[in-house]
């Protein structure tokens, strides 16, 4: 719009001035016109006699009053006679005669026009035709003025129409745009109306196809994960066969458990992926866990595992509710990854630690272990590479650093006061920095440690 009204303006005054000061040249031109017109009808006059009393009644007779004036030679004798108001200087006149043409003088209140006339005798008169300024600008003013309402409604309708042009530009555009933020706030549905000009209608076009190749791959890869779970429920049917027969035990009774949790999750991935509602990691307002609680939950399945590989172990901060904006499956999962990768990848009877630290902005889970240690901490948290050790993918970690990064914390792997790794897990509790934190930002959170630093862990089973 702004373009359209610089240009338009442009041209305006590329056409509204020339054509101004030609308007105004033609105001003069047509004021001399008749000031030459009333000098001609007193010529014939002259050219026949100079009897000042007939000429006064000739020039009184043209009509100008006061307007109109005639110089004549002095002859015989005489001298110089001046019949009406004189306003030229006697060099003016004696200049007229001189060049036998006329002319224009200056005078005050406008101008004079000098027109020579040849008398019976040789000599040359002087007719003076005295025409003011306000006959000379007559007309120019309301000429300019309607150019000027001319050139503001040129204006006024250039900015309208350029307006609904660019509307009829614009707008695809803004819907084109809208349509890819939807897209990627993972609206599937959003769709944008294929109309505008032709190069934003094939981009409507395109995107629209592009969105439904998009829910089309969606769609296959939700088949393709329940199809690939649905396969586990056969080795899932003989581990339970197999459980029920071990008998009664402490170890019979957590097989089937674990038997039984883990046929729970296979069927709510079936679940999830037919229908169409992955899990998100980050609650709405109000909801979430408490996450001591699922720390207590967790660490009372994996102790008995730690039991028996006679892995000292200890949780230390659950012993009072932590709430945090996670859904409790989600943070389930998130531990039971990181526990698992203890187990998986540490020999038997390595001690390891979940410690739980709350703070104003936002909560710390920490899962240490007295291991070896991880030597590439970025290539354990790339999805699909893991450690390098066997059975490392990492996607244990991917699922941790989703549900840290759903909230606006982070991931960071390190070394732990026990010697191994460990992995923190921060979980922003306002959700207002969605950027990864800069390693060592700790914010209002401090860590409880005791004696020198480390972190305390016995025998005990015991949950706080």
């Amino acid at each position: 719009m702004k373009v359209s009204l610089a240009v338009t303006a442009m041209v305006v005054v590329a056409f509204a001035v020339p054509l101004g000061l030609v308007i105004r040249e033609m105001a003069r031109d047509r004021a001399f016109a008749g000031a030459e017109r009333e000098a001609a009808a007193v010529a014939p006059a002259l050219s026949i006699t100079t009897d000042r009393a007939q000429l006064e009644r000739v020039v009184a007779s043209a009509g100008s009053g006061t307007a109109m004036a005639v110089h004549l030679p002095a002859s015989g004798g005489e001298r110089p006679l001046d019949i009406g108001r004189r306003r030229t200087s006697d060099e003016d006149i004696a200049a007229v005669r001189e060049l036998g043409r006329a002319s224009t003088s200056t005078v005050p209140g406008g101008s004079a026009l000098l027109q020579p006339v040849a008398l019976s005798s040789g000599e040359i008169a002087v007719v003076e035709v005295f025409v003011p300024e306000s006959a000379v600008t007559n007309g120019v003013g309301t000429a300019w003025a309607v150019l000027a309402a001319v050139g503001a409604a040129l204006i006024v309708g250039s900015v309208a129409v350029a307006d609904r042009l660019g509307v009829r530009m614009v707008r695809p555009a803004q819907r084109l745009v809208e349509g890819a933020h939807e897209l990627g706030e993972g609206k599937l549905g959003a769709r944008v109306p294929e109309e505008g000009p032709t190069e934003l209608r094939l981009a409507a076009v395109a995107f629209n196809s592009m969105a439904d190749q998009v829910v089309q791959l969606l769609a296959n890869e939700r088949e393709l994960a329940a199809d690939l779970s649905h396969r586990l429920r056969t080795p899932l049917t003989v581990l339970r066969l197999n459980a029920a027969s071990l008998g009664d035990g402490p170890a019979a009774e957590q097989t089937r458990a674990a038997v039984e949790q883990l046929e729970r999750e296979v069927d709510t991935i079936i679940r999830t992926a037919r229908d169409a509602k992955p899990q998100t990691a980050a609650a709405g307002p109000g909801a979430g866990c408490d996450a001591a609680e699922v720390v207590r939950e967790r660490m009372a399945f994996w102790s008995a595992l730690a039991e028996d590989e006679g892995r000292k172990w200890r949780v230390a901060g659950a012993d009072r509710p932590v709430r945090i904006p996670v859904a409790r499956a989600d943070l389930a999962a998130a531990l039971d990854a990181l526990l698992g990768n203890v187990f998986r990848h540490t020999s038997e009877g390595t001690a390891f630690a979940v410690d739980v630290h709350n703070g104003e902005d936002a909560v710390i889970v920490l899962v240490s272990d007295a291991g070896p240690g991880i030597t590439d901490p970025e290539a354990a948290m790339a999805r699909g590479r893991g450690s390098g050790a066997d059975g490392s993918t990492g996607l244990g970690l991917d699922i941790v650093r989703r549900l840290a990064e759903s909230t606006g914390g982070d991931v960071r792997i390190g070394r732990s006061v026990l010697g191994g790794t460990e992995v923190r897990i921060w979980i922003q509790l306002d959700g207002r920095d969605r950027s990864p934190r800069r390693r060592g930002h700790r914010g209002s959170v401090r860590r409880r440690r005791t004696g020198r630093g480390a972190l305390s862990f016995n025998r005990s089973r015991s949950l706080p």
